[in-house]
């Protein structure tokens, strides 16, 4: 599961770029409980979102031309420099940086060769997220790609974690650790795109889970706010209750009500 520990190549950071950050401010706040602090006068409207005083995600307007709502998800580097040259080795794009972010750390975005775009966050004074994995903040990131095998043999070069695929449903899922880790420290997973993207033509993308206790009143209340729903709510064993959504500007995000672990 994801922990604030922030081994390389984990999770560390995840943000919103929308058109509208008004709009997606009381959409968030209304779904999550998230309340939202602006980053500054000089942060160019980005701001963070908030759960009990702690940082669980962030948001900023659109900033690369042709951009659509999306999440982001950052992963940890110890040196974004190099996971820029390591990432344009093995055949991917970068998209910008690397760059410092005053004196909370350095960052760069980059697509990988199926088309999804990720980013990394190297730490300065800003390790990352403040809470994970409980009620209202990020607890899985998940690749959906055009092309799985390609996507692992490129992160395997670029982050070097480590690989287990299982059996799920008709398919194959890979679950993702970093490097010394086991499956109790499992950050997230890659699978083949499903059914609905395929049906609307959509590319690779990496999709963020947000834990909630109740799956269907969070997707119902995602729909009254003017969101959306992206395939059935999926009920499965040992691993939880889960549904994709989308805001009212279409970034794609998933709910889940995770099976406890020892169940």
């Amino acid at each position: 599961m994801l922990t604030t520990d922030f081994a390389p190549g984990a999770p560390n950071w995840i943000d919103l770029g929308s058109p509208d950050t008004d709009a997606a401010q009381q959409f968030y706040s209304r779904l999550f409980g998230w309340t939202f602090t602006s980053a500054g006068p000089n942060s160019g409207g980005y701001g963070f979102f908030r759960l009990g005083g702690q940082t669980v995600a962030a948001l900023g307007p659109l900033t690369e031309e042709g951009a659509t709502a999306a999440w982001t998800v950052y992963f940890r580097t110890e040196d974004a420099d190099q996971t820029a040259k390591l990432v344009s080795q093995a055949g991917g794009v970068v998209r910008f940086g690397p760059f410092d972010v005053f004196t909370s750390g350095r960052m760069a975005g980059f697509t990988d060769p199926t088309g999804a775009a990720f980013a990394v966050w190297q730490p300065g004074t800003t390790r990352g997220l403040d809470a994970v994995t409980s009620t209202g903040t990020l607890c899985w990131t998940e690749l959906h790609s055009s092309d799985p095998e390609q996507a692992k043999e490129f992160y395997r070069k670029v982050f070097n974690w480590l690989e287990q695929d299982v059996p799920f449903g008709d398919f194959t899922y890979t679950v993702i650790t970093p490097t010394g880790g086991g499956l109790d420290a499992s950050q997230g997973g890659i699978a083949t795109l499903i059914p609905v993207d395929k049906a609307v033509h959509t590319g690779s993308y990496w999709l963020p889970y947000f834990e909630v206790t109740d799956v269907e009143a969070t997707r119902a209340k995602a729909v009254e706010l003017g969101g959306g729903q992206r395939g059935e709510v999926i009920d499965e064993p040992g691993v939880g209750r889960f549904v994709q959504l989308t805001d009212p500007h279409g970034a794609v995000f998933s709910v889940i009500t995770s099976t406890p672990p020892d169940n």
